[in-house]
Order: C-alpha cells, then sequence, then structure tokens
C-alpha cells in the first residue's frame, strides 16, 4: 500500500474538494486523481468517493476507510516523532579497542573528558593485542583501535598518533634498579614477564646477536597484570612510559633508544555517527599534538 496515496486520500477526506485538496498537497489535480483511482484498484475497486453535483463526498465505505487511515497515518507521524526524539537522547556507543598499556595516562583521561562533555557517550573498550584488535575493526566489531603496527591491508586505514619511549620495570632489589639507564642487551637474559603478543619477541630483536636465550616466565595480557609479577619479584618486564605507575617494589628505569609508535585504525569508508567521528579526530589531534611537543 503507498503511503502517499493513504496521506492524498486522508486529505480529500477532509476537504472533499480535488482543486483545494492537490493545493494542500503541493500537486496537481491529475495527479491526485490518480493516485485515488488506484488505492481505490488496490481496494478491488471500492468507490471512496461519489459525486454530488461539481463536488465529490465520502461514501459509506470511504467513512469507514477515512477512520482507519487518519488513525494508521496518526500511528505512524507519532512512531516518527518518537524516533526522532530517542536519536537525539539515546545513548551513543564508542566501541574502541586499544594495545595493552594504552588506556592509562592520556587516553583514559580524554575518554573521561569526552563522557564528562556528553552524557549520551559510552564507551566499550576492548584491550588486546594489535592483530586481535585489526582483526575486530575488519569485523566492524570495533569503530576503532590503537595499535602499535600496520599492515597492508587495504580495507584498514592507519594514521600515526605519536611515539612512546619504553622503560624496563625492574622489582625494587633488582642489580640494574637504580640505574640511569639501560640497554636492551642488559635484559636480553632477565626472566620476563611479556605482555602483547607483539611484544613476546622484543628482548630478542633488540639483542640480535646477544648470546643466551631469552626466558619468557609469563605471558599475560595488560600491563597491570604484568608490574603485578614484577613486583612480586617474577621477573623484569617492559612497558610504556603511559603505564609507569607509583609502587614500592618497582623501579623504571628507561630504555635507552627504544621507542614505539602508535597507530590509529580505522575501517576504510566506514560511515561513523557524529559524535564517535569526533572523538576519533580529537584523540588524534590531541596525541600528535604531544608527539610534536616531545620531538
Amino acid at each position: 500500500m503507498n503511503y502517499n496515496y493513504l496521506r492524498y486520500f486522508s486529505v480529500l477526506a477532509q476537504v472533499e474538494h480535488y482543486t483545494l485538496a492537490a493545493a494542500r498537497l503541493g500537486i496537481s489535480q491529475p495527479s491526485l486523481s490518480s493516485a485515488i483511482h488506484h488505492l481505490e484498484t488496490e481496494l478491488g475497486g471500492v468507490r471512496l468517493f461519489e459525486k454530488v453535483g461539481r463536488n465529490i463526498r465520502l461514501t459509506e465505505e470511504g467513512r469507514y476507510y477515512q477512520e482507519k487511515v487518519d488513525a494508521a497515518l496518526q500511528a505512524l507521524n507519532t512512531a516518527a516523532v518518537t524516533l526522532r526524539d530517542s536519536k537525539v537522547s539515546a545513548p551513543v556507543v564508542i566501541r574502541m579497542g586499544v594495545i595493552s598499556g594504552t588506556l592509562e595516562g592520556t587516553v583514559a583521561r580524554e575518554v573521561a573528558n569526552y563522557i564528562r562533555q556528553n552524557e549520551r557517550i559510552r564507551f566499550y573498550i576492548t584491550e588486546s593485542s594489535a592483530e586481535a584488535l585489526m582483526d575486530l575493526v575488519r569485523q566492524e566489531k570495533l569503530d576503532m583501535a590503537i595499535v602499535d603496527t600496520t599492515n597492508r591491508d587495504r580495507s584498514l586505514h592507519f594514521r600515526k598518533l605519536c611515539q612512546r619511549n619504553f622503560l624496563a620495570a625492574l622489582p625494587a632489589g633488582h642489580a640494574l634498579a637504580d640505574s640511569e639507564f639501560v640497554l636492551p642487551q642488559q635484559l636480553s637474559g632477565e626472566p620476563q614477564v611479556v605482555f602483547n603478543t607483539n611484544q613476546e619477541n622484543s628482548f630478542g630483536q633488540w639483542a640480535s646477536g646477544t648470546p643466551g636465550e631469552e626466558r619468557i616466565l609469563c605471558t599475560v595480557n595488560t600491563a597491570k597484570a604484568a608490574l603485578d609479577l614484577v613486583e612480586a619479584g617474577v621477573g623484569v618486564s617492559v612497558v610504556s612510559e603511559d603505564c609507569v605507575q607509583d609502587r614500592d617494589g618497582i623501579r623504571f628505569v628507561p630504555i635507552r633508544n627504544w621507542h614505539q609508535a602508535l597507530y590509529m585504525c580505522i575501517l576504510y569508508d566506514k560511515w561513523l555517527e557524529p559524535p564517535v567521528w569526533g572523538f576519533v579526530e580529537r584523540l588524534v589531534k590531541l596525541l600528535r599534538s604531544m608527539y610534536h611537543e616531545n620531538g
């Protein structure tokens, strides 16, 4: 059933005059006559109007149909208003992925600021490895992800955000705990606690050619879990500067000349709601400005 035909019928039923109804609807009189004819045909040939001299009036069937059509149109209009109003006030969920150790510091503060400034905003945050997060972006289960690597997948778009420094998290009594800095080679033989699958081979990569095999004692999902194990004396870990915490049992020592780039990963040609896209642009701008300020 054509919605416009019903709307045209409702107006014509009110005024019972083709010229006046056509003017009110903003259409030509022949178009209105054609619409009513099609509507009567769809109803099995029922006559909705009858001629009275030069005018028309509703038939008995027409009056019955007017009552039902007006009620249906009113229900549709009410539903449309409800949907528009709910769209304005309904929560907007931002589905963001972050590699472990990224949510601390600046990103966490920006999430909090964005929530405070817009009461509709909700966040669904997933913390995992870069590869797992990129896969979730591909599947459209995440709107965006902050990752530490890129690939040649043309369905994904990467924007460089910033570059962050890394530190060795050492038990307070460790021989290197009071050093001004450490070299990757000094850590290669240490018992290790690693997080993020991308970092599992990092010691070997940094200390290329250094004798001694790696000793990965624990692999965990988050930086916090890694620091808990370091504080318990399991081994050493490597964390970004955002993960540094004031813990009595841990000393954080800079690793000379080792840093990591972060990227914003989104799906090419995916439409994001304005509040979601606004957060993406805001975060990109903030982290890039920090990167340039820090050299």
